[in-house]
């Protein structure tokens, strides 16, 4: 546009005339308006941005002159004492010079450990840590890229961070600048060497080429739509640090996760389910056992888990008096508490701790059975994650509090984990429904890792961080590292670097990968990854180096957000279609009838039809689509085809139409209206170039290119997807204007003589009557490329975890894609290969056709919609004007799954001399 300006007012001279001013002002005016939006709302979206980065500025408390002053963390250097209490997080690498009481410190941000670590003088603690018990002061020994959490981040070094929608946009725009220049030289040969024209009549036409065909809101437009996404996300607690990341996330096919603090709470409980009983005392008697012989007051994690197990910490020692309790320490690895009931004066121990120290100290009813059983239980635990406390019980009838006991017995085994969020698993179930693969990544244990798998639906095909040293073990069915990493379902005992490796080998395969994290540790693969979230209580390292901070616990947000995107997405890519189009619409048009007729729109009329196209498309970023029920990436060859069919079909139309005009007598007769007058060639201006019929070209071009955002908007009939009421009202008052301006301008300046209200009629009448065939083109289209979008989507879901329950989940929503991506384009999902099935795909296809009716609605492109009547409604209030109902999403994802399974046992049955185990 900056050329097509250049050219209107220091090259449009000659001939006597002076320089091209309206067509000047016309460009500058709408590169204004362009760039101000465009600024305004990046600016809006940004300042989000900053009002959260000022909040997490971390403080500490140093002694300086031998007074404590509270400091910013950015501060501090080298030497610096600081102290440190409960809750307080470490601001920088120290080293542990005074300790008040036991001083435990939580790495969980760091290690990934569920468990406070203990510190003493002499010690090093590092940034990022929270202290957990006790109070201490340091001295500060690292800071900023020197400390622990600075390599940490330093570890992925600087990142290419060239937005993957810049280059997009930069593709579009070499397809619309080779279509400008195959034109523009075109016309200058033939206008030039073929027709002589006049240098100054040649400019012109140059400039409505150029004006034409560069898509000048395509920055602006897409911008608003990713600025006002960033925004719907920050209502729903997520914040994006730059909006070209909304556009990602759309695309992500791979969610990679941390499992401590985001999976799961960081916390210890007690699974009741699991509890084990060596006596006839009751489970909740046993933790009742268990929280007196904990602390009420300065817990540990272990006393927290207990005593909230049981309940009301105030009712844990009612009825009894404290005679003597002994806390943990690491070469016991128990407590004990002696007290006497007050009801009968009689005194009892309980102890807890340690199996192996429990079992050594108890002497009545212990068994070689009870000794087995024991160890049978704690390996279970092992096994499956779980760590193990034994509660021994004993009597005293002396009476004292140091007298000998009649023998400690044993009587229950208390197993303990670290729980997933209330919201995981849904979120997890929703994430595999939506196409995204889910892997757990965490520096915890292998049995935790995959006993917390199994626990959240994400699968326990899981392995140690050596096998990228190492490869697949022996026997493995992988063939290398590679395709390992691809099906397993996550990765335990991992490090910072680990983790940056597994994201990028994802990468390097074609995935989008989207990290979620909140320590330290996940920092490097967090700014590794194509989208990087850091959840609520996230270390200041995580939150630097994501693209997303949550400001609530949970990754429900994350899904609303991956929605949020592909509603976001499809709006971006509807309007690239239609610029696109737009392009070739013009230049073909036009070119088509300058070289035929020698017809000179005039430029400045098209600039006018451009900054009403540009007004209405503004309106696009709040357009109500429906979300893809599967990755949605950039497949530009879709774009280009479908932008090129369209563009041509409207050029055909508009010299159509213009044929008819001149060269017959049809809407004379019909209509009455005054014939065009035709220019002699002895004329200024030889060739067809009548006032009239600018302003009637005008007007058919402008409908005819408003129109055409109606059909690139939606994947089935334009009339069964109502738009947005302000993209209709738009619409509606952009026409209003150009129908007005083509009746009644009478611009000299411009060329044009208004035609009148009969014109403009027929105008619209020809324009409604050939915009419907758009439809089956598009049609036509989608049954071509529609496969291609999916291809990706199949192959993720079919490297999901592999039980039982979401393999039939997966397998129908594969078969439900195949089956109906719209009412205008249904194939058979049925090939030859399906046909020759295995007896484990007949299953799975039975129980698909079981559920069909309930379930294809999540996979068309009419997803959830009702009726024609409730979307004609407008009932309808999320963002972009999609229906995702919640309730239908958790039926689809619990209920019928208990009942696809129930289904597929019972068919197993009948296979079972066939059939092996799912």
């Amino acid at each position: 546009m900056e050329i097509a300006a250049i050219v209107s007012i220091a090259l449009s001279n000659g001939g006597g005339e002076p320089p091209n001013w309206p067509d000047f002002v016309g460009i500058v005016l709408l590169l204004f308006v362009n760039s101000t939006i465009s600024f305004i709302e990046e600016r809006n979206a940004g300042n989000a941005v900053k009002a959260l980065q000022a909040s997490l500025a971390p403080e500490a408390k140093v002694k300086h002159n031998g007074e404590w002053k509270v400091l910013e963390a950015s501060d501090l250097v080298p030497g610096d004492i600081i102290n440190l209490k409960l809750g307080d997080v470490v601001p920088a690498d120290g080293r542990v010079i005074a300790v008040h009481g036991q001083l435990l410190m939580d790495q969980a941000a760091l290690t990934g450990e569920s468990l406070p670590v203990k510190k003493e003088v002499g010690d090093e603690i590092l940034s990022g840590v929270v202290c957990k018990q006790g109070e201490a002061q340091a001295i500060v020994i690292g800071t900023g890229k020197y400390s622990f959490m600075g390599k940490t981040i330093g570890l992925v070094g600087s990142q290419d961070d060239t937005a993957h929608l810049q280059r997009v946009m930069g593709r579009i725009g070499m397809f619309c600048i080779c279509w400008i220049a195959v034109f523009i030289i075109a016309q200058i040969l033939v206008m030039y060497v073929g027709f002589r024209y006049e240098y100054r009549r040649g400019m012109n036409n140059l400039i409505v080429a150029l004006v034409g065909g560069v898509p000048t809101a395509m920055p602006t437009v897409l911008t608003v739509t990713l600025a006002l996404g960033a925004r719907q996300l920050s209502k729903q607690k997520a914040i994006v640090t730059h909006v070209s990341v909304v556009e990602e996330l759309a695309a992500v096919t791979i969610l990679c996760s941390d499992k401590t603090g985001t999976l799961t709470l960081n916390k210890l409980v007690i699974d009741r389910q699991t509890l084990k009983q060596y006596s006839d005392i009751e489970p909740d008697d046993i933790i009742h056992y268990a929280a007196m012989a904990s602390r009420t007051e300065h817990q540990d994690a272990i006393d927290a888990c207990i005593t909230e197990a049981f309940g009301d910490i105030k009712k844990i020692r009612e009825g009894i008096e404290e005679l003597h309790f002994k806390p943990f320490n690491p070469i016991d690895k128990r407590t004990a508490i002696t007290y006497r009931t007050i009801s009968d004066g009689k005194v009892h121990r309980i102890s807890k701790g340690m199996s192996r120290i429990i079992l050594e100290l108890c002497t009545r009813d212990k068994t070689e059975e009870l000794i087995e059983q024991l160890q049978n239980d704690v390996n279970e635990f092992a096994e499956r994650g779980l760590r193990s406390l034994a509660v021994a019980i004993e009597d005293v009838p002396s009476g004292d509090v140091d007298g000998i006991g009649n023998g400690f017995k044993l009587i229950g085994l208390l197993p303990i984990y670290d729980p997933s969020r209330n919201d995981t698993k849904e979120t997890i179930d929703r994430a595999i429904e939506l196409g995204v693969k889910v892997k757990m990544v965490t520096g915890d244990q292998l049995a935790i890792a995959k006993e917390t798998g199994r626990r959240l639906g994400i699968g326990d095909n899981m392995f140690l961080s050596k096998v990228l040293k190492d490869g697949p073990p022996q026997g493995s069915v992988y063939q290398d590292i590679d395709d390992l990493i691809l099906h397993a379902d996550g990765f335990a005992g991992v490090y910072p670097e680990h983790k940056y490796e597994i994201v990028e080998r994802l990468q390097n395969m074609g995935h989008m990968i989207a990290m979620t994290g909140d320590g330290v540790n996940d920092a490097p693969a967090l700014k590794k990854a194509n989208v990087g979230i850091a959840v609520a209580d996230a270390s200041d390292a995580a939150r630097s180096a994501a693209d997303i901070v949550l400001t609530e616990p949970g990754l429900s947000v994350v899904i609303e957000a991956i929605l949020s995107a592909r509603k976001i997405f499809q709006c971006m890519r509807n309007y690239s279609v239609y610029t696109s189009s737009m392009t070739v619409h013009l230049l073909v048009g036009y070119s088509v009838l300058l070289f035929a007729f020698q017809f000179d729109f005039p430029s400045f009329m098209l600039l006018v039809l451009t900054l009403l196209n540009n007004a209405t498309m503004m309106t696009i970023s709040k357009d109500r689509v429906d979300p893809s029920p599967y990755p949605t990436r950039w497949l530009l060859s879709d774009v280009f085809v479908h932008a090129s069919v369209y563009g041509i079909y409207s050029a055909i139309l508009t010299v159509t139409f213009f044929i008819i005009i001149i060269k017959t007598s049809f809407f004379q007769d019909k209509f009455g209206v005054e014939k065009i007058q035709y220019r002699s060639l002895d004329g200024p201006n030889p060739g067809w170039n009548d006032p009239v019929l600018n302003s009637i070209i005008y007007l058919q071009s402008s409908v005819m290119s408003q129109a055409l955002i109606f059909i690139t908007r939606s994947r089935t009939f334009f009339f069964l997807d109502r738009p947005s009421f302000m993209l209709i009202f738009a619409f509606t008052i952009a026409q209003i204007i150009a129908t007005v301006i083509a009746v009644y301008a009478n611009w000299g300046f411009a060329s044009v003589t208004g035609c009148g209200w009969t014109w403009a009629g027929i105008v619209w009448i020809w324009n409604i009557i050939w915009f419907f065939p758009f439809d089956l083109i598009k049609s036509a289209l989608a049954a071509y490329f529609e496969p291609k979008k999916k291809l990706v989507s199949e192959e993720i879901l079919q490297s999901q975890p592999s039980t039982p329950e979401q393999r039939i989940r997966r397998k129908h929503m594969i078969a439900a894609q195949k089956e109906s991506s719209s009412s205008v384009q249904r194939r058979s999902s049925t090939s030859s290969d399906e046909r020759n099935s295995t007896v484990e795909d007949s299953i799975v296809e039975a129980v698909g056709k079981y559920f069909s009716p309930h379930t294809n609605h999540l996979s068309t492109p009419q997803y959830q919609r009702r009726s024609l009547a409730r979307r004609l409604a407008g009932k309808n209030d999320n963002f972009c004007g999609v229906s995702t109902d919640p309730d239908d999403l958790k039926r689809f994802s619990s209920v019928q799954t208990r009942h696809a399974s129930k289904l597929l046992k019972a068919r197993e049955k009948r296979f079972e001399d066939r059939a092996t185990s799912f």
